[in-house]
């Protein structure tokens, strides 16, 4: 079992903040809005999440990312991240979701990495360490300390 480390929204763009609860819906986080939305948002990337354990490990490697500079939604620990894969149902708080792709990185959250090396969570580069979207099968609200299990 995991837990919601941080719920991330904005305006628009990134870096998203950290707010107190969200409602997640099939249309995305409320609050939430996206620069680009032929590329960000919709019902099959209605919520984006990341793994703390990632985001420490990149820190680790000097890029200056942190929770929510990459532009996801939430940030999850204690989850086998590399396990988590396309299909994977997840219960977030009250929220149903549905794993639906692996986020593709964009020049956007190039801030998040030395030299802009963004590519370093791209999925086809490097397995385990990407962010992942999802759709929403059951709104409900998240918030910060909620747990996080994967459901069959």
């Amino acid at each position: 079992m995991g837990q919601v480390e941080s719920v991330n929204s904005s305006r628009g763009g990134v870096p998203k903040r950290t707010v107190f609860e969200a409602f997640v819906s099939e249309a995305g986080v409320s609050g939430d809005a996206h620069d680009q939305p032929q590329f960000h948002g919709g019902p099959e990337r209605a919520v984006v999440l990341f793994s703390l354990e990632v985001i420490r490990a990149l820190q680790a490697e000097g890029h200056p990312i942190g929770p929510g500079t990459t532009g996801e939604n939430l940030t999850v620990s204690g989850l086998d991240w590399p396990l988590i894969v396309p299909g994977t149902r997840l219960r977030a708080g009250s929220a149903l979701l549905e794993i639906s792709k692996y986020a593709t990185p964009c020049r956007t959250i190039a801030g998040s990495f030395l030299d802009g090396a963004f590519t370093r969570i791209g999925h086809a580069q490097h397995p385990g360490w990407s962010r992942l979207c999802a759709r929403v099968l059951a709104p409900g609200l998240v918030q910060p300390g909620d747990s996080v299990t994967v459901v069959p």
